[in-house]
């Protein structure tokens, strides 16, 4: 719900007055709304955008060089009145005529149409364009009593920069209506939106569904379907845009589209990324190319849930109106540059993977069976660790440790079938590990993967001797970048016992399997003991004592590794020699 609020009545001319003050160097107000701060290019044609409140960045935020000259300002969710909409036309006007654009309702219908009318009788040219791009409001015959939604930003901008170009009204209006006629939104919705004052939502969703075909003034969906994952929501809004795609090569269309994934006001824009990777796929699955997207909040509904995707199908000039420059409190496009060059960045991708020898490739084979071994590992104890992580951190921990894990395989897979050996498997397996999971642990186990890969070698199998010692190595690294000691309730204090005793063991013959077997046990132990541990480093420690009598999530989860490690190594080798 709307939480920071003064009088509810004044909520809309409040927002508008920080809204001003916040981008004095681009706007001004006037009565009923705002203007550009810097004077207009006499004889240009000054396009004014309106509606209500409720829906930044529409409608202020698109005023500035290369869109709008003028922005009339309702009240949440109303249209403005017919005298706003006067008052902004004639602060707007450059000589050039005017150009009324704003979504296709009744009560915008009406009250700019009404501005118009007296404006026209004193002798300026004023051109209304309702835009329509919500294919859920009215089916495909008829198109003029469908409602305008996050589609206003494709027609706005194209009318901006037509503008901008020094085009007269009668082209300025024709391409804005060439580019209404070419776009498509379809909205998906999660929950309602409140209203200031208000302490109930307009309507609600059931948290397994999801409401298609909303409208932006709280209005409910007109179908609901069992919430999907992300990349189904995506599926959905495509397929509905899509059905309504143009004949390739008519009119200049050649499948080059505009798009926007619009965010409604409560749904972040990482969910919109999400969402967008999988668009873009399926837009390419049908031969699409997408032009400069736009992925974020445009059309707002105040706090409302869901998003919306907005495609125009492109011919030359729409394309170049679309990506021209333009500089508003909400959108910025600077001019076309070349794309950056990618020669050596690609050479690097590309580079071959040095061969190891045969011993070391297939020495290298048996360590990605066993990173294998530690995925299956993280993932069979996901929810216990991140229970673990919670209780003092953020609860990420098992989230962590198996995007790390899965990662380190993948690139270990990758190195090993190019030919890789032993050392370049395990130090590729590192970085892969580091970039999938991130954070300290990520850095952390990156790090001794890489160490243990530095310490062995792309030309021959490794001894047991050899493969302590790079455990030693991979030890050390992690104390090393870390800075942990034993005792301060990390990963360390079941790291070092593990080491310790895989040393221990190796020095009295036992081994490497049965060795490792029993440093895992060591380890374990001292993973269980971190539970009489206040925590030193890391987030716990800022939760004081509030971890005692649990175990340390990155101490268990090393000595789980380590022990389905172990009782891999036994099953490949039940005698106890080195396989």
């Amino acid at each position: 719900m709307t939480r920071l609020v003064n009088d509810p009545r004044r909520f809309a001319a409040d927002a508008l007055h920080g809204f001003v003050a916040a981008h004095a160097d681009r706007v001004m107000a006037t009565p009923g709304g705002v203007v550009r701060a810097s004077a207009g290019d006499q004889g240009q044609v000054a396009i004014v955008l309106g509606g209500g409140s409720g829906h930044y960045p529409a409608f202020a935020g698109w005023v500035g060089e290369g869109m709008a000259h003028g922005a009339v300002c309702g009240n949440v969710f109303a249209s403005p009145s017919a005298s706003q909409v006067y008052s902004v036309v004639r602060a707007a006007d450059n000589g050039g005529g005017v150009l009324l654009g704003f979504g296709n309702y009744a009560g915008d219908v009406l009250h700019f149409g009404q501005a118009a009318e007296r404006l026209r009788a004193e002798g300026i040219d004023v051109r209304v364009l309702p835009v329509t791009d919500d294919v859920a409001s009215a089916p495909a015959d008829m198109t003029g009593l469908r409602r305008g939604i996050a589609g206003d930003l494709l027609v706005f901008k194209v009318a901006g920069a037509a503008a901008a170009d020094g085009l007269d009204l009668d082209a300025v209006e024709q391409a804005a209506r060439r580019a209404n006629e070419r776009t498509r939104s379809m909205g998906a919705a999660f929950s309602g939106c409140t209203l200031p004052g208000a302490t109930a939502p307009l309507f609600t969703v059931p948290s397994d569904v999801t409401a298609l075909g909303l409208g932006i003034h709280g209005e409910p969906g007109i179908r609901d379907v069992p919430l999907g994952t992300a990349d189904a929501t995506a599926d959905l809004l495509v397929d509905a845009v899509l059905a309504e795609e143009p004949p390739r090569a008519e009119g200049g269309y050649h499948g080059r589209v505009a798009l926007l994934l619009n965010g409604l006001g409560a749904t972040k824009h990482e969910e919109l990324f999400v969402v967008f990777g999988r668009v873009v796929e399926r837009l390419a699955q049908a031969g699409l190319t997408v032009v400069a997207p736009e992925v974020g909040e445009h059309v707002t509904s105040l706090d409302m849930a869901g998003l919306s995707l907005s495609l125009m199908f492109l011919d030359d000039e729409l394309e170049r109106w679309w990506t021209a420059p333009a500089d508003t409190p909400a959108l910025r496009r600077v001019a076309a540059q070349e794309p950056r060059r990618r020669e050596l960045v690609e050479q690097a991708a590309d580079a071959a993977t040095v061969p190891g020898t045969s011993e070391s490739h297939e020495w290298a084979g048996r360590l990605v069976g066993l990173l294998e071994v530690m995925a299956q590992c993280a993932l069979a104890h996901e929810e216990q660790l991140g229970a673990l992580d919670s209780i003092a951190g953020d609860g990420d921990h098992g989230q962590g440790m198996v995007l790390g894990a899965n990662g380190g395989l993948r690139a270990a897979r990758r190195a090993h079938a190019a030919g890789a050996g032993a050392r370049t498997v395990l130090i590729e397996a590192g970085a892969g590990w580091s970039d999938a999971a991130g954070g300290t642990s990520g850095a952390l186990w990156g790090a001794a993967l890489t160490a243990v890969g530095g310490a062995l070698d792309d030309s021959a199998a490794a001894s047991s001797a050899r493969v302590v010692a790079a455990t030693r190595a991979g030890g050390q690294a992690v104390t090393r970048l870390g800075g942990a000691v034993r005792g301060d309730k990390t990963m360390v204090d079941a790291l070092l016992p593990f080491v310790e005793g895989l040393e221990a063991a190796h020095r009295a013959g036992v081994h490497l399997p049965h060795a490792w077997c029993a440093a895992a046990s060591s380890a374990t132990q001292a993973a269980q003991a971190t539970a009489d541990l206040a925590a030193r480093r890391g987030r716990a420690r800022t939760h004081g004592t509030s971890s005692l009598g649990h175990p340390d999530p990155g101490a268990t989860s090393f000595a789980l590794l380590m022990s389905a490690i172990g009782e891999a190594l036994t099953i490949d080798s039940p005698t106890g020699e080195l396989p």
